[in-house]
């Protein structure tokens, strides 16, 4: 086994498997850029516009006029930075929970449809395969 062989077959699933469970993503009514704002919040916790900025590798003022728009719809609130009172944090509602755990919830609904007709051993060897591949990207979900 040649492992470039089985990084570039992993990483092509992939973006497969990502792209046929986001079909359902407008569902949600938001934006793939401010559905993937939110589950940073929402799954990681508030952050400051600049490391949201950072995670999403966009410019400030692209997070600072998507941050505006999630708060004018009512999605993350802004409050001052408890130790430092000119820093912002912004904080996902409960409106932006409710909203990304229906559309994970639809996700993981449509990956058990996708594998339904996998073995009992099957489904053993992608909960060891996620695992590994939880470890590779730093044990984090989003």
């Amino acid at each position: 086994m040649r492992k470039p062989e089985v990084a570039a077959r992993l990483h092509s699933a992939a973006i497969h498997l990502l792209r046929r469970v986001r079909r359902d993503d407008p569902l949600m009514e938001l934006t793939p850029a401010r559905a993937a704002v939110l589950s940073v919040l929402v799954f990681g916790g508030p952050r400051s516009p600049g490391e949201l900025a950072a995670i999403e590798q966009v410019a400030a003022p692209t997070m600072t006029k998507l941050v505006n728009g999630l708060v004018r719809d009512g999605y993350v609130r802004k409050r001052s930075h408890p130790d430092d009172g000119r820093a912002v944090v912004i904080t996902a509602t409960a409106k932006a929970k409710r909203a990304l755990q229906a559309g994970r919830r639809r996700r993981i609904q449509l990956l058990q449809k996708l594998f339904e007709d996998l073995s009992d051993g099957e489904w053993e060897i992608l909960d060891r395969a996620a695992g590994i591949m939880e470890r590779g990207a730093g044990g984090g979900q989003r």
